[in-house]
């Protein structure tokens, strides 16, 4: 048995463990079972538990959660809407979000899919300092998409 309060942890028997929690006012909690003997802890429980979601409330507010915004373009996309939409995207990689660039492909446009392929892969050199391209862009039906993740600032 261990704890906080125990004068001298050793090993106990079940009702000498049992009493000394009575005497004290706390619980006795099996923390090893598989242990030989196993291993017992005195403690309030209910104070316990009570830190345990504390703890994990604190990391959960400590965690960040993924946004992800999308930024379309054509297979044709003329210069100014390019700067226009890597502009924007510099801004959303600079508060964190990861950016999804996809080139959509209407009806016999499919045929230029390589432009598409051009189109990303340049977007995603202009974009190199603010984040990092996570794969090269994949064909998904009539979507070329890729994904750009955030740099981690120093």
């Amino acid at each position: 048995m261990v704890g906080d309060n125990i004068p001298n942890p050793g090993v106990y028997t079940l009702t000498e463990a049992r009493k000394l929690a009575e005497a004290l006012e706390l619980d006795l909690v099996e923390i090893s079972a598989k242990a030989d003997p196993p291993v017992c802890k005195i403690l309030d429980y209910q104070k316990y538990l009570y830190q345990q979601k504390k703890k994990a409330k604190e990391m959960k507010q400590n965690s960040t959660k993924i946004v992800i915004k999308e930024i379309r373009f054509g297979p044709n996309t003329d210069e100014h809407d390019f700067q226009f939409k890597l502009k924007h995207a510099q801004e959303f990689l600079e508060e964190g979000s990861k950016v999804k660039a996809s080139v959509f492909f209407r009806g016999r446009s499919i045929m230029f899919s390589d432009q598409g392929e051009k189109l990303l892969l340049r977007f995603a050199v202009e974009l190199e300092e603010f984040g990092r391209a996570e794969a090269m862009p994949k064909l998904e039906g009539k979507r070329m998409i890729m994904m750009i993740a955030p740099v981690k600032k120093k």
